[in-house]
């Protein structure tokens, strides 16, 4: 009888919704991660400078690092991360907010950006932008 092989791969997918409370802060602090990045192209630095000063949640997944939520998790090595910012109406007290919710199976990837590992670069597809490309 032999053992079935099983994937060396994991999916985690992580559901975060912050509440901002400065608004310039957050894009700020984009501003300044871009500005810090001396290896981006200026012509996607003109980009990312435009979409974050133009959308607080495109600042927040800009300044967000899927690699650093993992890097020190022993025995692991991330593949490959995809994350974007949306505006939301939340209600803490609405049942579609239950995070104690089974997750039903279905894929709730909202964002169309990836970075591959060591690449460091999200990739938007389709039309609009939608986000900035930035640096882990």
């Amino acid at each position: 009888m032999s053992t079935p092989e099983t994937s060396r791969f994991v999916r985690l997918r992580v559901e975060l919704v912050l509440e901002v409370d400065d608004e310039d802060a957050v894009t700020g602090a984009a501003l300044r991660r871009i500005a810090d990045d001396g290896d981006m192209p200026a012509a996607e630095r003109a980009h990312a400078e435009s979409a974050v000063t133009e959308d607080t949640a495109e600042a927040l997944a800009y300044l967000i690092d899927p690699f650093g939520l993992v890097g020190e998790v022993p025995g692991v090595e991330l593949q490959q991360a995809s994350w974007s910012g949306e505006r939301i109406d939340y209600d803490p007290d609405s049942p579609e907010w239950d995070l104690d919710e089974d997750d039903d199976g279905e894929s709730h990837d909202e964002g169309d950006g990836e970075v591959a590992e060591g690449d460091g670069e999200e990739s938007h597809g389709g039309g609009d932008a939608g986000g900035a490309d930035r640096a882990g």
